[in-house]
């Protein structure tokens, strides 16, 4: 007598949203940034205003730019820890060009770009040819340019007044009802998540990062692709460098300090595999607004700044934990399909 098989519950609707969020980083940090905002707006009904979004996207999107390359080399399965250094420099440097008038501002901040696609091109030689692991280099580096930039400024900063008049101004242009810094995230994230996605060399990378030797085997120039991805990131934190100039127009030798932290930080929450091989620049863009949103948050419901340190290694630990998770539950349900 043959078993009569018996039927299987149907998950309900809120499993099935559930399952979603869970496979889905972008969605998930929506939905989090949401209940957040909530929260907060309830506590401090200033945080829905619009001067304070304003300047959380600003800050965001300077960041979340940034993030956008260092997204591109951690899924090569790589890392870049000088991006703070690199950004920097940059900020300084032309900040440095224009109170000496050597260059005009639009010259200025092209120089300031091409330096960062310079310093990140030296990221990639190191580790290419020289064969130094990804994150011994950048550490290195990471000190190297910081030391330059203090040879330069020595000791002393640029401020407002020495900037031409009108050149921060951009910080709080805005396009309709959005910032123009924002625009320019949302259309290097757009641009970057199509090439990664829909074209051979994102493809690349993609297959770098998943499997370096099977990927070489298929003809694909590993150590090409890697050098790139450090070169682009260089590229971002360039951009970002200089938008971070604009945006606070007072600069020293210790500008972008602490940022490697925020956009790693960016990276991974926003979905991206330490291990290489998976994630989205979406998701980078909006873990860079979900931080900033932190860190706004406790500013308004008067929480000690100190603990921003202890909540971005908090998110990181748990989005890297979220991922090993994840993959491990896939991975017995695939096995479990295939049996």
């Amino acid at each position: 007598m043959s078993a009569v098989a018996m039927p299987t519950a149907r998950p309900g609707i809120m499993a099935r949203v559930a399952g979603v969020v869970g496979r889905q980083r972008e969605l998930s940090l929506v939905v989090v940034m949401l209940a957040l905002g909530a929260f907060v707006a309830v506590q401090a009904p200033q945080f829905i205003s619009a001067s304070n979004l304003t300047q959380v996207t600003v800050v965001a999107s300077i960041i979340a730019i940034a993030a956008v390359g260092q997204a591109v080399v951690v899924i090569t399965k790589n890392v870049d820890l000088s991006v703070e250094a690199m950004m920097g420099l940059v900020a300084f440097v032309v900040a440095d060009l224009l109170k000496f008038n050597v260059l005009p501002a639009p010259l200025a901040m092209l120089a300031g770009v091409l330096l960062g696609l310079a310093l990140g091109a030296v990221n990639g030689t190191v580790i290419v040819v020289f064969r130094v692991p990804a994150i011994v280099a950048t550490l290195g580096t990471l000190s190297i340019y910081r030391g330059i930039d203090f040879l330069i400024a020595g000791g002393k900063q640029v401020t407002l007044g020495d900037l031409p008049e009108g050149y921060t101004d951009p910080a709080r242009m805005m396009i309709g009802p959005v910032p123009l810094f924002v625009v320019i995230a949302i259309v290097i994230i757009v641009i970057v998540g199509v090439v990664m996605r829909q074209t051979v060399a994102g493809r690349r990378v993609y297959a770098v990062g998943s499997n370096l030797e099977a990927a070489t085997i298929l003809g694909v120039r590993s150590k090409r692709v890697i050098f790139g991805a450090f070169t682009f990131c260089g590229l971002m934190a360039g951009v970002a460098g200089v938008m971070w100039g604009i945006n606070y127009g007072t600069i020293n030798a210790t500008a972008a300090n602490g940022a490697t932290l925020q956009v790693v930080a960016a990276v991974v929450v926003g979905g991206v595999n330490i291990a290489g091989g998976s994630g989205t620049v979406v998701g980078a863009g909006l873990g860079a607004l979900f931080l900033a949103l932190i860190q706004n948050s406790l500013l308004l419901l008067r929480l000690s700044q100190f603990w921003l340190q202890a909540i971005y290694g908090a998110v990181i630990l748990v989005a890297v934990s979220l991922d090993t998770i994840l993959v491990r539950r896939m991975q017995r349900a695939s096995g479990g399909r295939r049996r």
